[in-house]
């Protein structure tokens, strides 16, 4: 017998040759279509072929008697016919999340097979009265098992051949699915000769202080598992047990050097060691992922602000000057610096003078957002540098984390295409690149740390060397050319100044950046501040005065020379007004200019304001008399009066009523 279209035949001549049935009796069933004849003979070499499950059952069971085996071959071609590859497995096994380890190609198709010949089987063993026709009875796993073996050839499976073995797969396959097919050398810890307790101890112990090369630690280990050294839990201070580090014969569990530095170097691994024995700033540049972003599409929407030493140093200290920059993020220019002896509050306050300073003149808007770092700006976190107070976006950026700030990387590319161009000595000593590596000489004295410098600067020297690098920095190429093409920095900050920026709050700029000067309101109309007369905007001001309090804080801005531009007064934290610079005139008349007249004008348009407040609320006079507390004229009894004694010199009218003199003169 053999199949043919998935189907078990047998042939003309071997059902005549059997005895099965006479030649006749063939060709008067075949015409009348008593079974299926899948080929036609065709000459020598192409025999018929008759389907075996067509047959009649008198026939079909002669069949089994003469050719036994027959089932089985019927039971392969079932199987064969409804044998598919199984996609969920095909999806499950090539998937690392899935299946939790990362199979080879091999590997996933094997078990892609095995998965799915045994869905045949279920398929198979579900349906009873399939089951019943091929085996004649119940489901024969012995014959299954058998007939699944005569085929690892054709299908390339590794199921069991033993009848228990895999009837026992079917069942675990039944239960727990793909995983159960997936050999224990893959991710399971009982085949590992390093189990999960072995390989948290060797971490353990690489990451000491001391940071341990990978010899130590087999050294350590093996002295801890033969019982020359204690290894302990620092924290709970608890002794790890020796005996619970063996194989299976209950011998210390020998690791070889090799076997130390694959799970040391396992990228897993590596990344808790190095989160133990880096310093935070080392592990969050070299090894924590970071984020990865792109600048805005306008200028002033972010402005990032950081500080840096100047590479070279003063001749008198020895030391760097400090200096404080911001940059806009769109552009890359640098719209404000400042300069100071020492990193302080001084720097800072500085910067931002600057900084306001620029976005005034050319009449730009408050930036939208700030980018600041924590060691000078916290002190601001709750007033200035709150969201909403003077900025709509503030953020702190996390400490030690210089890549965060945009201002880093300007800083650097600042240094890097400016600065080393103009300079010399501008780079790092263990730079790679030789062209940016700076040297010094070292002498060799008691100290033991001295080394020669080439040259040293004055102060007006260096600030003023950073000021051109800075003006030529901002006015180079943008390095976006492709999307800023022949545009340089400043050119882009000026094109694409964000619509939407909020007008510059000076009040709340010169609160916070601006000087300081306690001040009095005077004659209710002007404080004299810096030797001049600053006044009110208008008389409704003095309302906003506490009663009897008419001290005030004056803060103002000034301009690159010094020169105050504009003056705010405060009561605490109430703001108060705004001072006008009025100026003073020339009393002679044959002096006096076209000023001092516009000046005599505004100043008598602030006293005519101050008139006119007052008669509008002037106050109208009340009449004060006290209250007669005497009896009336009913309640007054009669009494006897005695008759006055005479006088000579003066003669009193008792009839006149005084009183009502008085009121009727009022």
């Amino acid at each position: 017998m053999e199949y043919y279209g998935n189907r078990l035949c047998i042939s003309m001549r071997d059902l005549v040759d059997g005895g099965i049935m006479s030649e006749p009796n063939y060709k008067q069933l075949a015409s009348r279509g008593r079974f299926d004849v899948v080929r036609k003979g065709r000459g020598q070499g192409c025999y018929a072929l008759v389907a075996v499950d067509s047959l009649p059952d008198r026939y079909k069971e002669k069949v089994e008697e003469v050719y036994p085996g027959g089932s089985q071959a019927r039971l392969e071609g079932w199987i064969i016919s409804n044998y598919e590859v199984d996609q969920k497995a095909t999806a499950f096994f090539f998937s690392k999340e899935q299946c939790g380890v990362a199979l080879p190609a091999d590997k996933a198709k094997e078990y892609i097979t095995n998965a799915s010949v045994l869905n045949t089987c279920i398929k198979l063993h579900d349906r009873a009265a399939t089951a019943q026709k091929l085996f004649g009875g119940k489901y024969d796993w012995t014959m299954m098992a058998a007939t699944i073996e005569t085929l690892r050839k054709r299908f390339g499976h590794t199921l069991p051949a033993s009848t228990l073995r895999f009837r026992k797969k079917v069942n675990d396959y039944k239960t727990n699915g793909y995983a159960c097919l997936i050999s224990g050398k893959y991710g399971n810890q009982s085949a590992r000769k390093v189990d999960y307790k072995t390989e948290r101890l060797i971490l353990g112990i690489a990451v000491q202080p001391n940071k341990p090369w990978n010899t130590n630690v087999l050294e350590l280990y093996n002295s801890f598992v033969t019982g020359e050294y204690d290894v302990f839990d620092p924290d709970t201070g608890e002794l790890f047990n020796p005996d619970d580090f063996t194989d299976k014969n209950g011998e210390p569990m020998v690791l070889s050097e090799a076997t130390i530095c694959n799970y040391l170097n396992k990228p897993k691994n590596r990344a808790l060691i190095d989160h133990r024995l880096m310093t935070p700033t080392t592990f969050i540049h070299e090894v924590m992922p970071h984020m990865h972003r792109h600048h805005g599409e306008f200028s002033l929407s972010k402005v990032s602000f950081d500080d840096r030493d100047l590479p070279r140093k003063l001749k008198d200290t020895r030391i760097r000057p400090k200096a404080y920059y911001a940059y806009d993020v769109t552009s890359g220019c640098c719209i404000g610096a400042a300069y100071n002896r020492a990193k302080n509050i001084d720097l800072v306050v500085d910067m931002f003078r600057d900084m306001f300073r620029l976005l005034d003149r050319n009449g730009w808007g408050c930036p939208a957002e700030v980018e600041v770092e924590n060691h000078l700006m916290s002190q601001w976190k709750d007033s200035f540098l709150r969201a909403g107070v003077m900025f709509p976006f503030v953020r702190f950026c996390a400490p030690m984390n210089s890549q965060e700030k945009h201002a880093e990387q300007f800083n650097g590319a600042k240094k890097r295409s400016i600065e080393h161009r103009n300079h010399v000595g501008i780079g790092r000593f263990y730079a790679k690149s030789r062209q940016y590596r700076t040297e010094s000489n070292k002498v060799f004295d008691e100290f033991n740390n001295t080394y020669e410098d080439k040259e040293y600067y004055t102060w007006d020297e260096l600030i003023a060397d950073d000021r051109r690098d800075i003006y030529e920095y901002n006015h180079a190429l943008h390095p976006n050319q492709k999307k800023y093409k022949g545009m340089t920095r400043w050119d882009v900050l000026v094109a694409n100044i964000n619509p939407t920026l909020q007008p510059l709050d000076k009040a709340t700029i010169a609160r916070y950046v601006g000087e300081k000067v306690s001040t009095t309101i005077r004659r209710n109309s002007y404080c004299r501040v810096l030797h001049k007369d600053w006044w009110l905007s208008k008389t409704e001001v003095i309302e906003l005065l506490a009663p009897n309090d008419y001290k005030v804080d004056a803060y103002y801005l000034t301009d690159e020379e010094g020169n105050v531009t504009d003056m705010f007064i405060y009561q605490g934290d109430m703001y108060i007004d705004r001072l006008e610079d009025i100026g003073t005139y020339n009393t002679a008349r044959a002096e006096q200019t076209e000023e001092d007249e516009k000046i005599f004008v505004e100043q008598q348009k602030k006293i005519s304001h101050f008139k006119k407040y007052v008669e509008d609320r002037a106050i109208g006079r009340v009449g004060v008399i006290e209250r007669d507390s005497r009896p009336s004229a009913v309640e007054v009894e009669e009494v006897a009066v005695p008759e006055p004694e005479t006088r000579e010199t003066e003669d009193f009218s008792y009839g006149t009523d005084y009183a009502a003199q008085g009121l009727e003169a009022v």
